[in-house]
């Protein structure tokens, strides 16, 4: 399957102008970056005769500052997920052990963890 390049940057209307880096004179535009995306395979299919099963590689042009904000938010959501996974397994220690090693019922380790009884549930089943 041939591999194309596709350029995506804003005008200065605010229009997403996508260009096939690869085929001069191929490019399109929307309003939205997914209507971009739309019309850049039926701009290509009139230059190649497989556009319509190529693998198109993005590339979306941002200003640097927006780029590192991007960046930011992508670190801020791996240890989000991190701190998350952590929390849910102290959360499944702490229900196994009151429910397991004291044996209280479901709903008193629930109103202990501040959880529904069916959060232990699937806590101590898992």
């Amino acid at each position: 399957m041939k591999e194309y390049r596709v350029q995506y940057e804003r005008d200065e209307g605010g229009w997403w102008v996508a260009t096939v880096t690869e085929v001069p004179g191929c490019h399109t535009q929307g309003r939205t970056l997914a209507e971009s995306r739309r019309r850049i395979r039926d701009a290509l299919s009139l230059f190649v005769p497989d556009a319509h099963s190529a693998d198109l590689v993005e590339e979306i042009s941002l200003p640097p500052v927006i780029r590192k904000a991007l960046q930011d938010a992508a670190t801020g959501r791996q240890e989000a997920k991190a701190v998350r996974e952590r929390a849910t397994e102290q959360l499944t220690r702490s229900a196994r052990l009151l429910v397991d090693d004291m044996g209280l019922s479901r709903r008193d380790t629930a109103e202990i963890l501040g959880i529904s009884h069916q959060r232990v549930q699937q806590l101590v089943a898992g």
